[in-house]
């Protein structure tokens, strides 16, 4: 007679945190001379960085290392400000 998994058992099987296996986009472009940048003109891109509220995703979502991740974050506010991406979306 096969055993039947206890709610605990299958808890602790499945991760304990929820992952996101969303593939990690490459956003940073490097210069002939090897700087790293973000280019905040670039809308497309940064778009697929928000979430649907019009909020700036995390490290863990977007794959980005810490200066990335500064970068990424002065990219979309120089964006906003020059009205190329809006501060929040609206309900429709």
């Amino acid at each position: 007679m096969a055993q039947r998994e206890s709610n605990r058992e299958r808890r602790e099987r499945n991760e304990k945190f929820q992952t996101f296996n969303r593939p990690k986009l490459k956003i940073a472009h490097t210069t002939e001379t090897g700087k790293t940048y973000i280019d905040y003109k670039d809308t497309e891109s940064l778009k697929k960085l928000m979430s649907g509220n019009g909020k700036i995703q995390s490290r863990k979502r977007t794959g980005a290392d810490a200066m990335q991740q500064r970068m990424l974050a002065a990219a979309i506010k120089r964006a906003r400000y020059m009205a190329l991406l809006p501060y929040v979306t609206t309900a429709q």
